[in-house]
């Protein structure tokens, strides 16, 4: 019992903790109650080297799936500054990690955890053209900046330099956006799983851009959609009619079945993108609109259409409509039957027409932009354009998609001149008849 009694650590009131002299163990213990202190906090002092101030720190580091703690020199200031200021520097270098502000999890490699857990948990739960345009900015711009890094070396002074890097670039101010917004989505989840406590981006400012943002999106005319129409084949010329009548977008258009097509309505409860299927963009997306008469009769029109497709020197001929049961598609692949792929038809019809035309740019969301400005041209209830377009806000139609074309703003201009003339014609006789009083 007296060796138990010698061997047993001893806490007095003061938290200090007394070893006996006579346990042969104690210079071990020490040593082992010293590195838990070493690793709970750090402050190794600074030295010069060569024009640099620099200290040694132990940081956790992931390799091959395994986590390390490995020595690190790090530079804290030019060797011109003082101890003194270097010291403090020293301190806050180390503070979110002598603070535990910094977790392990922060030494996580930023590659493998977006090639390993972003884009398989996080990625796939968004729209597959979304996926595609995010996994090109993660392979063409952030692996090859900090795909050798650690989470937690994306400091806001790291990402600063990096963007203004990139603004010396040829890179768009659209596409320093979607580079922003993406890393921004990474460590967003990379904070949700419990790797980052804060993020370094958050109020991250991108260099001021040499030109405005360009406030105008395209748009067609009746007079050009009528004509291009006869330049692409069915049923895609169909499918661009009901895109533009309908202002339904082409992931909705692909996923329309003939239980949604009704006597002079359609409704909109799915959509396919590339193969992924999934509910409307939002709530207001998903609806029942009114339509008119002729794009019910044109949709009908396709059970009884046939085309023929040339596979070398033959001909082969195919059914537009494979079935109309309620849940067969309206407007499926011509040979297959398969789900269309927007983009096939745009590159393949829809901008060869354009370019005949001497349309400079047409796409699907072109169309769906003519259809909510033709309406607010026809002189529509906002509001109605609005329910049409299936937005949730009304400032998304009357700002985004509606656009103000040179012929509204002549009218407009007209009716405002016209305005001040009567204005002008009803004070000119009372100004009359007060100089012939004064005279």
């Amino acid at each position: 019992m007296g060796s138990l009694r010698q061997n047993r650590l001893m806490v007095p009131p003061g938290g200090a903790i007394v070893m006996s002299e006579a346990n042969s163990g104690t210079a071990s213990l020490l040593e082992r109650l010293e590195q838990v202190a070493r690793r709970r906090f750090q402050n190794p002092k600074p030295f010069r080297r060569g024009s640099w101030w620099i200290i040694q720190v132990r940081r956790d580091e992931f390799i091959d799936g395994k986590l390390t703690r490995k020595n690190r020199w790090e530079r804290l200031a030019p060797a011109s500054m003082s101890e003194r200021e270097v010291l403090k520097l020293a301190s806050e270098h180390l503070r979110d990690l002598n603070q535990g502000l910094e977790n392990i999890g922060s030494a996580t490699n930023f590659a493998h955890y977006t090639e390993n857990t972003y884009i398989p948990v996080a990625l796939r739960k968004m729209a597959k053209s979304t996926q595609d345009r995010y996994e090109g900015v993660i392979r063409n711009y952030l692996s090859p900046a900090f795909g050798q890094l650690a989470l937690r070396d994306l400091t806001p002074m790291t990402l600063d330099r990096y963007f203004a890097g990139l603004s010396e670039s040829e890179l768009s101010q659209e596409s320093l956006d979607k580079v922003r917004d993406v890393l921004a989505s990474i460590l967003k989840r990379a904070i949700r799983h419990g790797l980052l406590v804060k993020n370094p981006i958050e109020g991250l400012e991108l260099p001021r851009a040499k030109r405005g943002p360009i406030t105008q999106k395209p748009i067609i005319s009746y007079q050009h959609c009528e004509q291009l129409l006869t330049w692409i084949p069915e049923p895609y010329a169909t499918m661009v009619y009901v895109a533009i009548w309908t202002g339904l977008r082409v992931s909705e258009l692909i996923a329309l079945r003939w239980e949604d097509v009704h006597a002079d309505a359609l409704t909109i409860d799915e959509r396919c993108c590339r193969g992924d299927w999934g509910a409307p963009k939002s709530n207001a997306s998903n609806a029942t609109i009114g339509v008119d008469v002729e794009v019910i009769e044109r949709i009908h029109r396709l059970k009884n259409l046939t085309v023929e497709v040339k596979a070398g020197r033959a001909t082969r001929r195919y059914k537009v409509v494979k079935a109309d049961g309620p849940k067969d598609l309206v407007f499926p692949s011509v040979k297959s039957g398969r789900p269309m792929r927007d983009n096939a038809i745009l590159s393949r019809f829809i901008k060869p027409a354009a370019r005949k035309l001497g349309v400079p740019f047409v796409n699907w969301k072109c169309l769906r932009t003519s259809r909510a400005t033709w309406l607010v041209q026809a002189g529509a209830n906002p509001k109605d354009v609005q329910g049409l377009m299936r937005h949730s806000r009304i400032s998304t139609t009357m700002d985004i998609y509606a656009q103000m074309v040179a012929d509204s703003q002549r009218l407009a201009i007209a009716k405002v001149t016209a305005m001040v003339a009567a204005k002008r014609a009803e004070k000119q006789p009372l100004a009359v008849a007060a100089s012939q009083m004064i005279h």
